[in-house]
């Protein structure tokens, strides 16, 4: 390991350390409604980068993340959802075989999200084997028709997911222990896989993918490895918010959750895993902090009403000005890297006349 991969790993340590001790100070001193909003923001973090693997890093235009995470979410549901809870809400119809039999305790929430994540994946590569051979539009149609057999499943097959009425009570095992790990470790994870010389064959496809095959890269094996690992981290993070609300139903992954991951990867950046993060956060916060738009206000003698829907058109109408002003998104295709921060460290010394 060479001096500048043993600085790197102490100051990412030293950042994990320093996430611990404030998600510590968080979890004792903020409000439940600011926690609920930093939960929410890790879990788009986990969804927006795995997104960003197939549509930023690979080039591949998929537009199907709602089902993957409607996948682990119902997965992770059905395997911790108590036994006591599962005989109440399935009174239309019993619960199938093997859910009606068994529940998981809460020690092994771990072990359902992995499952759920495991089976998000597998799904993805049932999928993926026959329309990764397409390319552009016709993948984007064919892995949105993917996420809408989804929710039509979720809606019409009762024994399993108990239709429209959907799973409630699920017990909240989601924190900000639970999210902020698995936001760091993803991040991680596809940090170090972009940088490897499979993430560099995932950029030479998104480039062209012609010369990529004439290099002897196996096109089909990595796209498709790809859009298994962004299947699974999609599963997680479908798992992560149905713990983290309590329920789960068809609505809560149409295709508007695919869109709120797209404008997360398209404003930071198709490519870039920082900027899919920094606008995670950033959206969740502007998703709050935009529900007074959306409210009726008093101007004097003027009542207005609230206009439902308002703040998707105010994310919108940001989303047209960088696409003018920025059109490769807030960081592009550019990761911050530890020497960035050494860089500016030196330029400040510099400045001040430190030696």
């Amino acid at each position: 390991m060479s001096k500048v991969e043993k600085r790197d790993f102490l100051l990412t340590g030293l950042l994990f350390g320093l996430l611990m001790v404030g998600v510590w100070w968080a979890q004792s001193h903020l409000n439940a409604y600011l926690v609920r909003i930093f939960n929410t923001a890790c879990i788009y973090v986990v969804a927006a980068t795995a997104y960003n693997l197939v549509n930023g890093i690979t080039g591949q235009f998929s537009l199907g993340p709602n089902g993957f995470m409607a996948i682990g979410g119902y997965t992770v549901a059905l395997l911790m959802l108590p036994l006591s809870q599962k005989q109440e809400v399935y009174f239309l119809q019993p619960l199938m075989w093997p859910f009606n039999a068994f529940s998981f305790p809460p020690s092994f929430f771990l072990l359902a999200l992995i499952l759920g994540g495991l089976l998000a994946s597998l799904v993805a590569i049932c999928i993926g084997v026959p329309t990764l051979r397409l390319r552009g539009d016709y993948l984007a149609i064919a892995t949105f028709g993917f996420g809408e057999i989804i929710i039509v499943l979720a809606n019409n097959f009762i024994p399993l997911t108990n239709g429209a009425l959907g799973i409630k009570g699920i017990p909240e095992y989601t924190n900000l222990w639970w999210t902020v790990n698995w936001a760091f470790w993803t991040v991680f994870a596809l940090k170090n896989l972009v940088n490897s010389s499979f993430g560099r064959a995932l950029k030479a496809i998104r480039e062209d993918e012609v010369a990529a095959e004439a290099m002897g890269i196996n096109l089909f094996r990595h796209k498709l490895l790809a859009f298994a690992l962004s299947g699974f981290f999609a599963g997680v993070a479908g798992g992560l918010f149905v713990t983290l609300i309590s329920t789960v139903s068809p609505t809560l992954f149409t295709f508007t959750m695919t869109f709120n991951l797209l404008i997360i990867i398209v404003l930071g950046g198709l490519g870039s895993l920082t900027g899919s993060t920094v606008t995670a956060i950033l959206f969740a916060f502007l998703q709050e902090g935009l529900r007074e738009v959306e409210a009726p206000h008093v101007i004097g003698s003027w009542t207005f009403p609230g206009i439902p829907g308002m703040r998707m058109v105010v994310f919108s109408a940001i989303l047209v000005v960088l696409m003018i002003f920025y059109r490769r998104g807030l960081f592009g295709r550019r990761e911050l890297s530890w020497q960035d921060f050494v860089n500016l460290w030196s330029r400040r010394r510099k400045v001040h006349g430190i030696s």
